[in-house]
């Protein structure tokens, strides 16, 4: 049988705080382990001292890994139960977790997935910090609990961010979670019931044919950054609404005999797309390109190739609104609007669903992909064409 109890031990200087550890006793064998929670004494009350946070998951820590040893043999000593705790802090906090989760991302050329677990990442970072949660040290994985889960939410709500945004960020940490789970670093209990993780319906990004049309035949002045941003917009829509990291990363060796192969930086899913005189009109407007890259986005591999994509992209969507006021749209032109547009016009031209999923690289968590298993390239490269044509 091991116990665990909380003990205050007072500063011998008068004034500070004193420090707060736990007593492991098992088999007579004592041990200590000094926690990082600090308090004054008229702070601390041995009645209700677990209501702190921090000391909560401190012993449910430990208590999660005496279980674990009862159940590995039975056999085991106090000192166990300490190098076991010292281990987890060592291996388990959530930042290096989702650093490493980040890291493994980036192997796998899974780009804007990593880009999501960062930005997730660097939010919490300063809901922990703003939140004071930091103060009681390295933020462990199995702090995220409902209580944890609904003071995030609270936050990223007080700093103005729409449903749909909490939602991401909540999705991410949920995945997160999932994963830890499945690694057996947590016991599943569902933090994440109190929180919203749905997608409201958002004002959709879709241009008819009429309005593509009208972008397309738009008169501007020839290699202009107007003319580059339209060039873009509409590669991307003859790309069947390719997203703009996966066309500036494009390499020259993508295309062979009339076909670019490539995987989506955002799933690694693998594509094939047939080139048309279309996209290679694009092309041909513009300077060979020096790099490895296929289109003229990325023309200097001396400079920091992702900083350039997204300067890039930042400068196409802003002179994008200028075309769209120019072709008489009143809406905030983007390039997202291209991936978009491909569906609904493809939807309206009565190409099955399925098609479209297999068209736009859908990976498995949509559900057009739920009951699509595998497609004839060219039943796409025909709906592509139909596309196209009706410009």
């Amino acid at each position: 049988m091991t116990s665990i109890k909380i003990k205050f031990r007072p500063s011998i200087n008068a004034g500070k705080e004193g420090s707060i550890y736990y007593q492991i006793i098992h088999n007579r064998q004592v041990r200590q382990i000094l926690s990082c929670h600090k308090m004054f004494p008229d702070e601390w009350n041995a009645q209700n001292s677990t209501v702190f946070i921090g000391i909560r998951q401190d012993v449910e820590r430990l208590n999660r890994i005496i279980k674990m040893l009862d159940e590995r043999n039975g056999v085991y000593t106090a000192d166990d139960v300490v190098e076991e705790y010292d281990n987890y802090r060592r291996s388990y906090s959530l930042f290096g977790y989702i650093e490493a989760i980040i890291t493994t991302l980036k192997q796998r050329k899974r780009i804007r997935t990593a880009e999501t677990y960062q930005a997730t990442l660097n939010s919490l970072r300063k809901f922990f910090v703003e939140s004071g949660y930091l103060m009681a040290g390295e933020v462990m994985l199995d702090c995220i609990s409902s209580e944890i889960v609904e003071d995030y939410e609270a936050y990223l709500q007080a700093k103005g961010l729409v449903p749909n945004t909490t939602s991401f960020y909540m999705r991410i940490l949920r995945a997160i979670y999932n994963r830890a789970v499945d690694d057996g670093i947590l016991d599943r209990k569902n933090p994440f019931r109190h929180v919203y993780t749905g997608v409201e319906k958002t004002v959709k990004r879709a241009l008819s044919v009429d309005s593509i049309r009208m972008i397309k035949s738009l008169e501007l002045p020839a290699r202009s950054s107007l003319d580059y941003a339209r060039d873009m917009f509409m590669m991307s829509f003859y790309l069947r609404g390719m997203s703009f990291v996966d066309m500036a990363f494009l390499r020259k060796a993508d295309l062979v005999r009339g076909y670019i192969s490539y995987r989506r930086r955002k799933t690694g899913q693998s594509l094939t797309i047939k080139w048309t005189q279309e996209m290679q009109d694009i092309v041909n407007k513009y300077p060979v390109n020096t790099t490895c890259y296929l289109l003229p986005i990325i023309t200097n591999s001396a400079v920091n190739e992702l900083n350039a994509y997204r300067r890039c992209g930042y400068k196409i969507n802003f002179n994008l609104k200028i075309v769209a006021e120019l072709a008489s749209l009143e809406i905030p032109l983007t390039l997202y609007y291209a991936r978009h547009s491909w569906a609904s016009i493809a939807k309206s031209k009565g190409v099955p669903l399925s098609v479209i999923s297999e068209g736009m690289g859908h990976d498995s968590e949509l559900t057009t992909r739920i009951y699509l298993a595998s497609l004839d390239a060219s039943i796409v490269d025909n709906a592509n064409s139909l596309i196209i044509s009706s410009l």
